[in-house]
């Protein structure tokens, strides 16, 4: 094992997704790409890129998700670990299997939400969807 890919959104549970995937990277001594999927911004897709403001407050936006990204990755150097910062935009589910593959990725780290009957009814599962879609092992932590 090499390569660890640990996808973060930013929400409730980074630090302890963060946390396990450090632990892996001990036991393993792997190398760990914090990865972000930055979703496409609809004023982007097709013709009419909206006005400049609207790019302004986007790139802004983008900037400090990377920046959140690198504090996550120099917070796992500090334990003396192997980590890097990758942001990427697109569709999240296909962006994780497609990074995983360029990265020669050996393991896919996720963080799983628990969500009610409805919630999962109408949106689905991304934790099933990613799991079939990829061929590379799938970890899933339990977050809060």
């Amino acid at each position: 094992m090499k390569n660890v890919i640990v996808s973060v959104d930013f929400g409730p549970g980074v630090e302890q997704l963060l946390e396990k995937a450090s632990e892996w990277a001990k036991a393993f001594e792997v190398k760990i790409w914090v990865l972000h999927i930055a979703a496409p911004h609809p004023e982007y897709i097709g013709y009419a890129v909206g006005p400049e403001y609207i790019r302004d407050i986007r790139a802004q936006e983008l900037k400090e998700e990377h920046r959140l990204l690198d504090s996550y990755a120099k917070s796992l150097q500090a334990k003396g670990l192997v980590a890097e910062a990758l942001l990427v935009k697109g569709a999240t589910k296909d962006m994780i299997v497609e990074e995983a593959q360029k990265l020669d990725a050996d393991l896919i780290i996720c963080g799983h939400h628990e969500h009610n009957f409805i919630y999962k009814a109408i949106l689905g599962s991304f934790s099933e969807s990613l799991i079939q879609e990829s061929k590379i092992p799938v970890l899933l932590i339990p977050l809060g």
